[in-house]
Formats: structure tokens, C-alpha cells, sequence
């Protein structure tokens, strides 16, 4: 105990002095209990900041663990949910640098310090003094007299230990450790690897026969991309999908859409400095080196064990029942696109860079409907606007947007977010609209601070993240149906975060199972096909008249329309993703692999995966969706049977009695319930799959 206190009394004076000195190390102050200080970080500082913090940490736990008195709830586990606050505000903003900010001045510190991140996690875990505390309260029958919620978080510490090697033997422990620190240095370099090949190439538009079928917004786009990397040529398309796939989907040119595809399918699989292949390989093998270390035969096998799935048995099964119809589907859509190739007297097959092009003309006629009929209707400020009165409506919550909150980049808003009845207000969310040089590709949700009570009321400061084109100074940003599908989809994440009402903060928001997290994004998705929403925010650009009720109905009749190719691509994404994990012995070609597995699947030639395995950077930039993009589709089976609980009743999505039990049993409780019980309360009974194909405009199958 002396030398504990002696050690404090020491670093007492570093530690007041780097607090001074260094922004990143300051606490966070100013309105909401404190936001992070953009205006004040500097790069140069992060490294110090963060050698610091972790110091820090590892000093506090190091306090715990030697705690001479028994070990208690108080003394162990809420000590260890207040350890680390330092730390936790230090890794929040180098992970908005790393995804939002990322450039080739934060790479090396990226490069430098990811490692001693996971060097942290393997000293926590492996602290032996620290786990026997841990296992002293998990098997003490003094946890009887715990609430649920603090029994749940007592069962989180001790499986996450366990997961991690606590009671592994003294070698393993060692080996799992330099596993960690490896993976966690490759991990970097991939996913650097795929920015860089996103960032350097790009689809050259030299004429204006280029340009030719393009949309008004991706054509100014083009041009304005051009400018901005001071090319002498018309226009650019970059290389991210929020370019490339409306490209794809628009261009006449048969010849551009072949290299835009290559283009885009080639990330992190060209013949430079970049190539993952290699990368990816080396993670594979380490994955499979600790899950055996930690007695599990494949990694599939350890990653699924803290999931609702538990197997990967159970999500394969999932995954082939509907692959099959999807597949089938997919082959009468590419006969009808066929035909219309043939029509036109084109001799050529339906191919990959065709399929969105052709696809989009067989909506046109069966459906009278162009996506581009929709988008004058779908503006992003208006979308936005939507989702808030869609957030009062089902959650009761109101949306003030606020200035005095410091931004990391001049596109950033603010909104202060409070409960409508009592003004309380929850927490402030950041909006991150466009696309820009050094952000990541896709769209995201980020918690830079979790809700909690364990220390103070806390509210959280969440973010949502996306890449539309930026227009021109003025005018309204248009964007796509999926494009606007994806907004309400990650704006249930923000809502999972807002809505958290619980004490502890690793039990908060969206910490919950990965095959359950994406169950309140997807089913906000279903609200922007409601009436009321369209009726109400689907306002014309120009004119101001909500979308004609004759076109809702053609978009409505055509909801299920291509929900095939959208299957197919990504549950072929998810196959592959478990089979890599499914290998003892990952020592493959993944170009031969891809190739053999997809083959083997009968995968139809006209689509490729959503993500080829060199750009797999939801299973290849971090363990997080690493044998797990099968959630995606395990999550939806369970929003496509929630929302049937809504439909089910007279007023439909925004029935009163089922949105309070969508908020009690599935929004406000994080981790604080197992998600098969709790979801059982919400809906009375267990999930049921024929939601899904319905949803899907699948054949159900009659159980006998």
C-alpha cells in the first residue's frame, strides 16, 4: 500500500504538468458536463497525450487490482467503469482523426501508437491480481443481492476476461499478447492501405461524351472533384461508393462503367505498395494462432461466442435459406435485363459494371419508375429534418441545433437533443454530411462518450457520419432512395445512443451484442417509407409539393425491386467472411479462395461481393465485424419481425403501446438484458424469419 501511494505522490507533479501543457489532456469542458476541445488539438500533441493517458490508466488499474480490502462491486467493478476516463476522451478524438481526418501527417502516429493501445488490453486482461478480484465477485453468492443490471455487468467483465486468455497458462498468455500487438499494426496498415488506393485513383472524365446519361448533382461533382485535385481534364469520378455506384448506375458509356467498376473492385488488390493481400493473410493466421491459444478450433468459433448466434452453424444456416430464393430471383432479374440488351441490339452478356445500369432501366419499365424521378423529392436537409420528427414521434425527443459545441471540421453541425415532455436534455449530436480527402469511405455512427450515471448524470455526445457529394453554394444536396435509407439507418444507431438509460457506461447505448447492434439502425429504416414522413419532408427542390402520391405508390410497388442483387452481394460478403474464419490453417491465396468459395456457392457472375476480401475493412480493419457480417442479415431477420409488430396494429409504424415497448425493451437498455429476452418482452414471443423473406419479396417457406 505504501509503495502505491508513494507512486502516486510522485507522478502527482507529471501529471498536473501535462495537463496544462497538453490539450488533448485537459478535461473536457464547457456546456453538456464537457466536449471535446477541436479548436484547441494539434497532431503534434497525440502521441504525448496518448503514452500519457494510458499510463494513467494502467496506474489506476494497477490501484484496483492491489486493493488490500476484499474484493467488492464498489471496489473492483464500478472502480474499474470510472478508470480510464482520461484515456477514454484521448482515444475518442484519435479515432475521429483515423476516420474523419485522416492524412499523411497522422498516419505515423496512427502506425506508432495503435499498437500500444493493444499492448494496454493485453496488460488489463492479463493482470492476474485484477481477474482473481473479478472471479472472487462473479462466483460469490453476495451477487444475489446485486440488481440485475449490476449482475449483467459482473458477467460482462468476467466472460470478456475469460475470452481474453485470463485463465490461460503463462505461455499462451505471452503469446496471445504479441498476437494482439501484431494484429493491431496490421489492422492499421490495411486499412491505410485501402484509403490510399481510394484516395489515388480515380475515373477520369475527359470529354463531354463522358458525361453522358449522368445526373446534374454527379456531374457538377465530377468537375468540382477535378478542380479540387488540380487535374487538367473535364471532370473525376472518385473512388468511394458514394461515386461510383450512382456512375454505375447512370453512365451510358459501357466502357467507363467497366473501369469504374475495375477501379472500385480493385482496392487493396493492385499491383502496388497498397495490396492487402498479403495483410490480410497474416491476420488471418494470427486469428487463428490465439483462437486456438484460447481453445477454440477456428476463430468463427471464438468470435461467435459472445453473440446471440453462440455458432457458426446457426448463421450459416440463416445465411442459405436466403441465399437460395435470392439466388433464383437474381437469375429472372438478369433474363429481364437481358432482354432489353438484346432489344436494343447490344452483343454483349449482362456483366458486373452492366447490372445496376440495366437493372435501373427494368425499374423504368415495370415499374414506370426512374430513381432519378425520386430524387428532386429527396433532399438531404429535409431527410434530416425527417428523421428528428420521426425521433419525436416514436421517442418523444426534440432537436435544437446549437453553436457553442467546437467542431473537427467547418462541415460539422450540432443539434442538443432533450426528451420533448420534460426538456431534459440527453445528449448533442454531430452531423459529418459530406465527402471530403481523408475520410473514410461509407457511412457511420461514433459514440464519442457514453451515457451513464456511474459517475454523474452523463449524457452522450454521439455522431453520425456519411459521404455525399457536396453541391454547388446554395443549392440543395439530392440524394438517392438507398442513399436516404442509409441516413435513417444510421441515425438508429445515434437513437440506440440517445435513448440509453442506464448507470453503467460498458453496458450503454450500443455496446451489445455485434449480431444485435444493427437491429435498431435497420428497423429506423422502415419509417422512411411511411406517408407521413414522405407527405411531409419528401418536398420537391424546386417546388416545394411533397412526392404525388401516384409516385409513392410506384416506389412502394417497387420496394422489393433489386432486393436480390442487395441480398446477394452481401450475404456473399458474409459467406466468405465466416468460411476465412471457419480455416484452421488460413494459409491461402485469397484472389484463389475468393474465387473457389464463391464458385462453390454458385454465385451468379453478373454480381460480385459487396466487399472483395482486400477491401473487407469491417472484418480486416479491426476484430469488430470479423466473422460477423453475417449480423447485418441476423439483425434484420429481427427488425423485419419487429416492424411486423408495428403494422400488425391499426396505426401501423407509429403505434403509441409498441414504440414505448420498442424504447423499454430494446432503446434504452444497451447490455443491461440478454437481447433474446429482451426482445421476447418487446414482441411476446421469439423471432420469426418468415418477417424476413416477406420483407425481402421472398417465397416463405410453410414449416410442417
Amino acid at each position: 500500500m505504501k509503495k502505491i501511494i508513494l507512486s502516486l505522490i510522485m507522478i502527482a507533479p507529471i501529471v498536473a504538468n501535462a495537463q496544462n501543457s497538453n490539450p488533448f489532456l485537459k478535461d473536457w469542458t464547457g456546456p453538456y458536463g464537457g466536449v471535446p476541445a477541436f479548436k484547441d488539438y494539434k497532431l503534434k500533441d497525440l502521441r504525448q497525450a496518448i503514452e500519457f493517458a494510458i499510463k494513467e490508466k494502467l496506474g489506476q488499474v494497477e490501484q484496483i487490482a492491489n486493493n488490500p480490502e476484499p474484493a467488492t462491486f464498489d471496489n473492483t467493478i464500478v472502480a474499474l467503469e470510472k478508470a480510464g476516463k482520461r484515456l477514454n476522451q484521448v482515444y475518442a478524438v484519435f479515432g475521429i482523426y483515423s476516420s474523419n481526418m485522416n492524412s499523411p501527417e497522422f498516419e505515423p502516429i496512427e502506425t506508432e501508437m495503435t499498437p500500444k493501445f493493444s499492448e494496454l488490453n493485453n496488460k488489463y486482461y492479463q493482470n492476474a491480481k485484477l481477474f482473481e478480484r473479478i472471479s472472487q465477485i462473479y462466483n460469490s453468492s453476495q451477487k444475489e443481492k446485486l440488481t440485475p443490471e449490476q449482475q449483467r455487468l459482473v458477467w460482462l467483465y468476467y466472460s470478456n476476461f475469460v475470452r481474453e486468455g485470463a485463465n490461460a497458462d503463462a505461455a499462451s498468455k505471452d503469446r496471445i499478447a504479441k498476437i494482439n500487438e501484431e494484429l493491431a499494426g496490421l489492422f492499421t496498415k490495411f486499412s491505410q492501405n485501402q484509403l490510399a488506393d481510394e484516395t489515388n485513383y480515380y475515373l477520369e472524365l475527359k470529354a463531354p461524351a463522358d458525361f453522358d446519361g449522368l445526373p446534374e448533382e454527379l456531374k457538377n461533382a465530377a468537375i468540382a472533384d477535378a478542380k479540387e485535385r488540380n487535374l487538367k481534364i473535364m471532370g473525376c469520378i472518385a473512388n468511394t461508393r458514394s461515386s461510383i455506384e450512382p456512375f454505375l448506375t447512370f453512365s451510358n458509356r459501357r466502357d467507363l462503367r467497366e473501369k469504374a467498376f475495375q477501379i472500385f473492385t480493385s482496392r487493396g488488390d493492385n499491383d502496388n505498395a497498397n495490396n492487402n493481400n498479403e495483410t490480410l493473410v497474416k491476420i488471418l493466421k494470427l486469428r487463428s494462432e490465439k483462437a486456438q491459444l484460447l481453445g477454440f478450433k477456428t476463430f468463427a468459433d471464438w468470435s461467435l461466442s459472445n453473440t446471440m448466434a453462440q455458432k457458426p452453424e446457426k448463421t450459416l444456416d440463416l445465411m442459405m435459406s436466403v441465399w437460395t430464393p435470392a439466388i433464383d430471383k437474381v437469375k429472372a432479374d438478369v433474363a429481364e435485363m437481358q432482354k432489353l440488351v438484346d432489344a436494343e441490339g447490344g452483343k454483349f452478356q449482362i456483366a458486373a459494371w452492366d447490372y445496376r445500369y440495366y437493372s435501373e432501366k427494368v425499374r423504368k419499365a415495370k415499374y414506370d419508375l426512374d430513381q432519378n424521378d425520386l430524387k428532386p423529392y429527396l433532399q438531404l436537409e429535409k431527410l434530416r429534418e425527417g428523421m428528428f420528427w420521426v425521433a419525436g414521434e416514436i421517442f418523444n425527443l426534440g432537436f435544437r441545433q446549437v453553436t457553442n459545441v467546437p467542431v473537427f471540421h467547418p462541415d460539422v453541425r450540432t443539434w442538443e437533443v432533450f426528451n420533448k415532455t420534460t426538456n431534459k436534455v440527453v445528449g448533442v449530436w454531430y452531423f459529418d454530411p459530406y465527402a471530403r480527402k481523408g475520410k473514410r469511405s461509407g457511412a457511420w455512427m461514433n459514440a464519442t462518450r457514453e451515457q451513464s450515471r456511474v459517475d454523474g448524470d452523463v449524457i452522450t455526445l454521439v455522431s453520425n457520419n456519411c459521404n455525399f457529394i457536396k453541391g454547388n453554394e446554395g443549392e440543395p444536396i439530392l440524394i438517392s432512395w438507398d442513399d436516404a435509407s442509409t441516413l435513417f439507418h444510421e441515425f438508429g444507431h445515434a437513437l440506440h445512443g440517445l435513448n440509453s438509460n442506464v448507470t453503467y457506461p460498458s453496458l450503454s447505448g450500443t455496446n451489445t451484442p455485434r449480431d444485435y447492434v444493427e437491429f435498431p439502425s435497420q428497423i429506423l429504416e422502415r419509417w422512411l417509407a411511411t406517408p407521413e414522413v414522405l407527405n411531409k419532408f419528401a418536398l420537391h427542390y424546386k417546388t416545394g409539393k411533397p412526392m404525388p402520391m401516384s409516385l409513392v405508390e410506384r416506389n412502394n410497388r417497387a420496394a422489393t425491386f433489386n432486393e436480390a442483387f442487395s441480398t446477394v452481394e452481401t450475404i456473399a460478403s458474409a459467406l466468405v467472411d465466416m468460411k476465412l474464419h471457419l480455416l484452421s490453417d488460413p494459409d491461402i491465396n485469397p484472389k484463389k479462395f475468393e474465387a473457389q468459395t464463391l464458385e462453390d456457392l454458385n454465385m451468379p457472375k453478373e454480381i460480385v461481393m459487396r466487399h472483395r476480401i482486400p477491401q473487407f475493412g469491417h472484418i480486416f480493419s479491426d476484430d469488430a465485424y470479423a466473422a460477423g457480417y453475417y449480423g447485418y442479415l441476423w439483425a434484420d431477420a429481427i427488425s423485419a419481425d419487429a416492424t411486423e409488430a408495428f403494422t400488425e396494429t391499426k396505426t401501423g409504424m407509429y403505434n403509441k403501446e409498441v414504440a414505448k415497448r420498442l424504447y423499454e425493451n430494446v432503446f434504452s437498455i444497451g447490455n443491461t438484458v440478454d437481447p433474446a429476452i429482451a426482445y421476447k418482452k418487446f414482441r411476446g414471443r421469439e423471432v420469426s424469419t418468415d418477417a424476413l423473406m416477406r420483407a425481402r419479396g421472398f417465397a416463405v417457406t410453410k414449416k410442417k
